[in-house]
């Protein structure tokens, strides 16, 4: 049985759609992630998941529990860890009395363990706290009762590279461990390392649902040479030859067509260098998914209505 199942849900405010009839499922023991630019109805969709706001129309069931069924939705959050991307800890308490008050309603049986990893300085009020060390102590609570299934929106916003990196070994280490994650995020390039499946949102429709490798053989590979300018006049006229910029030496694209035909036109021309690697994720999501959702590779969104 699947951890979340989405049947052709929807929610509106008034005239407004924020999530569209979406469809579909997170298998058990995966870290699925949910990708979009903001405003794409990612945040909604995680509130809709945990009851937090009903849905116009379909249905979705977490853990087997139907979202319209709250008792069986509050039982089922026993076994659920979330993690949003507002925080809300109370300024003037402690972070040992966060996690304190957390550990009472749900139990804490890896709270020390996961204090070795993400370290909030928890004797200090939250006051203090940067917007890393926040993430961090969010990350402690979603996890500290060793939930079945963890749902969490934008996880690494604000931690530092070494920590965010700790934190996609960690998630990797929970899949092993047979958990669920699932996660909405705007960081592309980190869903490569991480995620089994994704699922790309846009505008509250779901555009894409691929497993990671399938997203990058679509995307082809990036090509850079130094040629002649010859050479990059014929090269652009390679079918599967897209995105073509051009610099001082020589010319760089996106090549989605047959390996050969490629090698084959090289060969016929005075090739002074080539690199070939996978183009960036952002480059792949970019291309595929359209560019007017509102996102640049690299650039910075925070959590979406």
């Amino acid at each position: 049985m699947s951890s979340i199942t989405v049947d052709n849900l929807s929610k509106r405010y008034d005239d407004v759609v924020a999530v569209d009839s979406l469809s579909f499922s997170v298998e058990r023991g995966e870290i699925f992630g949910f990708l979009g630019p903001n405003g794409a109805g990612k945040t909604t969709t995680i509130r809709t998941l945990l009851g937090l706001i009903a849905p116009s129309a379909g249905t979705a069931t977490v853990l087997g529990a139907d979202v319209h069924d709250e008792d069986a939705l509050i039982e089922a959050k026993r076994r659920i860890g979330y993690l949003p991307a507002n925080l809300g800890f109370n300024d003037e308490a402690t972070g040992a009395e966060v996690l304190d008050y957390h550990e009472s309603v749900k139990g804490g049986s890896r709270r020390d363990e996961l204090l070795e990893i993400f370290t909030p300085p928890v004797e200090r009020p939250i006051r203090e706290y940067s917007t890393g060390n926040k993430r961090m102590l969010g990350i402690v609570q979603a996890f500290m009762h060793d939930p079945e299934l963890v749902i969490m929106d934008e996880p690494t916003s604000g931690l530092d590279p070494l920590k965010q990196e700790e934190f996609n070994e960690f998630a990797r280490n929970e899949r092993d461990r047979g958990k669920t994650l699932f996660f909405s995020s705007h960081v592309l390039s980190e869903v490569r390392r991480v995620c089994d499946r994704v699922g790309i949102l846009r505008e509250g429709v779901l555009v894409g649902l691929e497993d990671v490798d399938t997203l990058l053989r679509q995307g082809g590979k990036r090509v850079q040479i130094q040629t002649t300018d010859e050479a990059r006049t014929d090269l652009t006229e390679i079918d599967g030859v897209i995105d073509v910029q051009t610099f001082a030496e020589g010319i760089q694209f996106i090549y989605t067509g047959e390996y050969n035909t490629l090698l084959r036109e090289l060969a016929t021309h005075d090739v002074r260098e080539i690199e070939i690697s996978e183009p960036p994720l952002e480059d792949i999501f970019m291309h595929y998914y359209g560019s007017d959702g509102g996102v640049e590779p690299n650039q910075e969104v925070q959590s979406d209505a």
